[in-house]
């Protein structure tokens, strides 16, 4: 199955996701920081928007949902959870629901540890994991209200879908995240290349995103907590858990 997959820059540094299946014309867009250029994305490809999901309700990512749902009546779905803190929600929905878009059956995946309803979708047939601020490109997100261990959760059941999965998160901060794994290893290689790549598409003015699941899997110091490198690095015994070692490296990450 073929789909288009559009990113579209919002304030300074969001992305909203829109992905587009032609064979069905069914259109759906990923959270709205704003609603302008998500218009302007749709108008110049012709493109209506029939479904609005939202991974959580921070501001930045739902303010342009209203606007976007009444210029195009697209129905809005979100985690029934956080019904009371989003906008008027078609559809409220479950962890662990599959709903139909288009040809495809999309997972709605839990997702807690930056908010404690978060939700994330998977397109398996496509191959696309929204993740918004939860697993971030080189990263993951702050924890403004769940705990380390349920992030560290969220991370483990991402790191159960293929390799090559696209990981599709909420901002543009692939660069900033690097600087951050690079201070704990300086020396690694596999670091240091995708630095040098990821410095090369930014002075592009190009997204960093989506990045494969593969390539977060070797790189990214929140989901290689049973490396002994990295734990050396973080200071812990080899013996510890990978929980310890995330909690180390977020609690490292918020200092930085």
């Amino acid at each position: 199955m073929s789909v288009e997959l559009l990113i579209v820059p919002c304030l300074a540094d969001n992305y909203a996701y829109i992905v587009h299946e032609a064979a069905t014309d069914t259109t759906t867009v990923i959270d709205v920081p704003e609603a302008p250029p998500v218009l302007k994305a749709l108008t110049e490809r012709g493109w209506k928007a029939n479904l609005i999901l939202l991974t959580h309700h921070h501001a930045d990512h739902i303010d342009g949902v209203q606007a976007l749902a009444g210029a195009t009546g697209a129905k809005v779905l979100g985690a029934a959870a956080d019904a009371h803190r989003l906008p008027r929600l078609a559809q409220a929905l479950q962890p662990g629901e599959m709903i139909p878009i288009g040809m495809e059956k999309v997972e709605v995946m839990d997702a807690p540890g930056h908010t404690v309803g978060h939700l994330a979708y998977y397109f398996p047939e496509a191959g696309l994991l929204f993740s918004g601020d939860s697993l971030m490109s080189w990263g993951c997100g702050r924890l403004f209200e769940g705990s380390a261990a349920q992030m560290f959760e969220t991370l483990q059941r991402f790191c159960a879908l293929p390799d090559e999965t696209l990981v599709c998160s909420g901002h543009e901060y692939t660069e900033a995240n690097g600087r951050f794994a690079l201070s704990l290893e300086p020396n690694n290689p596999n670091l240091l290349a995708r630095m040098a790549e990821v410095r090369e598409t930014r002075a592009q003015m190009r997204p960093t995103l989506p990045v494969e699941l593969g390539l977060e899997k070797v790189t990214n110091p929140f989901l290689r907590g049973d490396d002994p490198k990295l734990r050396a690095a973080l200071g812990l015994p080899a013996n510890g858990t990978a929980l310890e070692a995330f909690t180390e490296a977020r609690a490292r990450k918020d200092r930085f």
